[in-house]
């Protein structure tokens, strides 16, 4: 068990030392300009190892935002029966606002560097809220296909878009309230 958890643990490591030096260049020189060898170089592992982890250099620029998005949609899934959806979206944005770190800055860093990369962010940042969407529509008795569903979800997904780029404290509570607002002004139909 030692042996799989020490196993387990540098494997992490390694991961997140090839996370951290792909940003660190792509935030420096640009996506375009950085090879999987200067990864693997500032990484301090071989070429290969990085494409183990990561099949493309795409892939790795989204890893960051792709499981940030992914425990969005798993939130909206299991949120707790009786839990509204904007209530569920509340509770995730402060929790994700609790757990900011030094690497959100850096991948923050990385896609103000790199505009391509911030319009797939948002992309797949659409594709997450329009599922949510669909719940909203099912939770609030619309048809999924009805205009105001797919309005808040495109609210919903600009207000995420500024809060992960704008952790000041109180725009959580301001973007709350103006989602909430716009809901309100919705009717089904």
């Amino acid at each position: 068990m030692a042996v799989g958890s020490l196993r387990e643990r540098s494997k992490a490591r390694r991961r997140e030392a090839i996370l951290t030096a792909a940003y660190q260049l792509f935030a420096d020189q640009g996506f375009d300009a950085t090879s999987i060898a200067d990864i693997a170089e500032l990484a301090e592992v071989s070429p290969r190892t990085v494409t183990l982890y990561f099949p493309t250099k795409l892939e790795l620029a989204m890893a960051h935002f792709t499981a940030y998005v992914d425990q969005l949609a798993g939130a909206l899934h299991a949120r707790p029966s009786g839990q509204g959806i904007l209530d569920t979206v509340e509770q995730w944005l402060r929790e994700q606002e609790a757990a900011r770190d030094g690497f959100d800055e850096l991948h923050d860093r990385m896609l103000q560097t790199n505009p391509q990369l911030k319009g797939l962010c948002r992309g797949r940042l659409t594709e997450v809220i329009q599922d949510g969407a669909r719940l909203l529509a099912e939770e609030q008795g619309w048809s999924p296909d009805d205009f105001a569903p797919r309005m808040l979800a495109a609210t919903v997904a600009s207000v995420i878009g500024e809060l992960t780029h704008q952790a000041e404290p109180g725009n959580i509570e301001t973007a709350m309230a103006f989602i909430r607002a716009a809901a309100a002004t919705l009717q089904p139909g």
